[in-house]
């Protein structure tokens, strides 16, 4: 496939479109020609999607598809794939489907053997990994942990003597908790990275052992979005 022609949608494709996780200068080229170009942009939240492609100078037909709506409207976006319309999907920031709607209308276009185009880009989880320092020869990424401090703590015993990086999303709500419960029973020389607002205008790394980072993240301002990452227990900084 020539470059141009990587950037002009077909007919019946469904585009999945890496956006942006903070620095609108991350999106790219062929990110912003596929969404200019698309039939329709199915979009987490049209307000955030629409302020995003104003600022492009972009203005789409926004569809809401979001994880309250998620299951129909998969399904009825498929329709409208099948019947020829090219769709980009995208999510607040990031990439679609990594803990973000996505997942349920790629299933849908698979079971219909409805084309998917991945479109790549930003990605706040390979974005803290390539950055951390902590070991990226192997990883497994587990979203969102449960909000219940027992679910928490019982993922970390379980996980104790994972042999590679666990990689997770936290809630500005919970880092600090999280942190905490690592100490207790992961120890507190274990190596984290924890990552605030990455890429954005307070994008901040606190990476050494457990004890040190919660010294750390008392000391810091916790709004904003969180990566955190927990090193193997055999692995020094």
């Amino acid at each position: 496939m020539s470059d141009n022609a990587s950037l002009t949608p077909q007919p019946g494709h469904l585009y999945v479109v890496a956006t942006p996780i903070g620095n609108l200068a991350d999106l790219t080229e062929r990110a912003r020609a596929i969404l200019g170009a698309v039939d329709l942009v199915a979009c987490e939240d049209t307000r955030t999607t629409g302020a995003m492609l104003s600022r492009l100078g972009l203005h789409k037909e926004l569809v809401p598809y979001h994880e309250h709506n998620e299951t129909e409207a998969a399904e009825r976006l498929a329709d409208l794939l099948a019947g020829g319309k090219s769709i980009a999907v995208v999510s607040d920031a990031g990439t679609p489907a990594l803990s973000d709607p996505g997942f349920r209308l790629v299933r849908a276009c698979r079971r219909r053997n409805l084309p998917v185009v991945p479109v790549p880009g930003p990605s706040a989880l390979t974005a803290v990994l390539s950055a951390s320092g902590l070991p990226t020869n192997g990883f497994l990424y587990v979203g969102f942990l449960p909000p219940k401090s027992a679910a928490r703590i019982s993922f970390f015993e379980q996980h104790r003597a994972f042999p590679y990086t666990l990689a997770l999303y936290e809630s500005c709500h919970r880092i600090d908790k999280a942190v905490d419960e690592i100490v207790a029973t992961l120890g507190p020389e274990r190596v984290l990275c924890v990552a605030k607002e990455v890429t954005k205008l307070h994008e901040t790394f606190f990476v050494g052992p457990a004890g040190t980072v919660r010294e750390r993240l008392a000391k810091a301002s916790l709004k904003g979005e969180f990566v955190l990452l927990i090193a193997p227990a055999d692995f020094v900084l």
